[in-house]
């Protein structure tokens, strides 16, 4: 049922395309009062043009990182956190909207999350960090006998690409372009790792959420977590944006593909036709140099529409 995303996650082979796609109709969604529910300020970022991707060697060039570019964007406007367990809630109470992870009964949980006597987990054979859990969702992310209760600021997991868009729909959003993605995670600086410079650490202090000792086994939480963080916690970049780097995957609107933007327009590129995939930007909490060193503004991943895991989730943009 599920093949391995190398090193970011799991993920759901097959398609549900059959799954309606949109939300049960609500008013907000056309009158702007959506803006009440959502605790995260929008910030408006002037566009522009900047240096996109990277030409480091010790990135993964596979990912089509490469080549530094010269990228436009027109202005737009970005959620200063990613969309929090409160937040969907608010869509779901007035939608009634139900998760692709809810409809199909499993997500992908990190094996070191996994709650006590669950029956019916399966770990993923090429990466056994992973398991694929029986009742696992946005509600329960850890499964069956979990819960959000101490998270409600926290990221929303376990939402497809296709919860997120229909989110982002009812709030009168969308998702963002890779493109729109980094400009803002960069906020402002040029051919920079971090959203704040080249250094991890400045000054031993934590800027973002990522793996602290061995993966997978042994999580010293140095940063001040082991699982998610607050959508707001660790200092803002530039730009007033928190988190642009680790706590969770953030979805993007592009499909994926590791060669089309060479060739692609150089302003306001939206990404190739369908390729299957959807590009993921930022990194999470599992991520760790030894495996996978994604947590900077110029990496990229992908997963299937259809694919949840507890270290995905998004925030949306509109356009100016």
């Amino acid at each position: 049922m599920s093949e391995h995303s190398p090193c970011c996650g799991a993920s759901r082979a097959g398609s549900t395309s059959d799954i309606d796609d949109d939300p049960v109709p609500h008013p907000a969604a056309a009158t702007g009062i959506t803006n009440a529910l959502d605790a995260s300020p929008m910030v408006h970022l002037p566009g522009g043009t900047f240096i996109m991707g990277t030409d480091a060697d010790d990135g993964y060039p596979a990912d089509g990182e490469g080549p530094a570019r010269e990228v436009t964007v027109s202005p737009f406007w970005i959620d200063a956190t990613t969309v929090t367990n409160a937040q969907f809630a608010a869509f779901v109470e007035a939608t009634g909207w139900i998760t692709v992870a809810e409809r199909l009964g499993t997500s992908f949980v990190f094996s070191g999350f996994l709650p006590e006597n669950v029956d019916g987990t399966q770990p993923v054979p090429e990466a056994p960090w992973w398991h694929e859990v029986p009742g696992a969702t946005w509600r329960h992310p850890e499964g069956p006998g979990s819960g959000i209760e101490d998270r409600w600021d926290h990221p929303v997991t376990h939402v497809t690409w296709r919860d997120a868009r229909s989110y982002a729909k009812w709030a009168g959003k969308r998702l963002p372009t890779e493109a729109e993605w980094e400009y803002a995670a960069r906020g402002g600086l040029e051919r920079r790792r971090y959203p704040w410079g080249d250094e991890r650490e400045p000054g031993g202090h934590h800027r973002m959420n990522v793996w602290q000792g061995n993966f997978p086994d042994n999580n010293t939480a140095e940063d001040g977590y082991v699982g998610t963080a607050p959508a707001h916690a660790y200092e803002p970049n530039g730009y007033g944006l928190h988190n642009m780097t680790g706590n969770v995957w953030e979805w993007c609107l592009d499909w994926f593909d590791p060669t089309w933007h060479r060739d692609a327009p150089r302003v306001d590129p939206a990404g190739p036709g369908r390729t299957g995939r959807k590009s993921m930007r930022g990194g999470s909490y599992m991520c760790h140099h030894s495996y996978c060193f994604r947590y900077r503004v110029d990496a990229r991943s992908s997963n299937t529409p259809d694919s949840s895991a507890g270290n995905i989730g998004f925030r949306c943009v509109q356009s100016a």
